[in-house]
């Protein structure tokens, strides 16, 4: 153990570990990569938000992603502190509502692209109001819709008598 790290706290966090320093499952089912791990556990806090101050949650609610891997239910993780830029996917208001698209600077101007060839693009003109929110940074793909149902559906509450 080096000197400048023996009297700090006992729980550091997962910052300084790396995405390469997180053991790899088998896929032939044999090795427990949880185990390594069971001890000090993972903050996913720590590995996947930047900017705590300006990261938000939002869930996505349709199809216009698929290409991109993003897809209806998913969460993902949203960095206002950073700027769009070509290629980048985004939250962004657009004339009110709420989209998730992939943004493109052109000669003409900025255009968000969905990445589902049953959308077209949204070409962001003069009179087009266009309030980037902040670029996706992780996205969250849950397996197990169940999970899903039991976020949706409200918690019963015990009766006291």
């Amino acid at each position: 153990m080096e000197w400048e790290n023996f009297y700090s706290a006992s729980y550091e966090g997962t910052r300084h570990f790396t995405q390469q320093d997180v053991q790899t499952a088998n896929a032939t089912g044999f090795g427990a990569a949880a185990d390594d791990y069971a001890e000090r556990g993972i903050d996913l806090n720590e590995q996947l938000i930047y900017n705590k101050p300006a990261t938000f949650f939002f869930r996505m609610n349709g199809d216009a992603m698929i290409g991109a891997g993003i897809q209806n239910g998913d969460v993902l993780i949203v960095d206002k502190s950073l700027k769009a830029t070509n290629g980048k996917i985004i939250v962004a208001a657009v004339n009110g509502d709420l989209v998730v698209r992939r943004f493109q600077q052109g000669i003409k101007g900025p255009s968000l692209i969905a990445e589902n060839g049953r959308y077209e693009p949204i070409e962001v003109g003069e009179f087009t109001q266009f309030n980037p929110f902040g670029l996706v940074t992780c996205v969250i793909h849950i397996f197990e819709k169940g999970l899903l149902d039991h976020h949706r559906t409200p918690a019963k509450k015990k009766k006291h008598h």
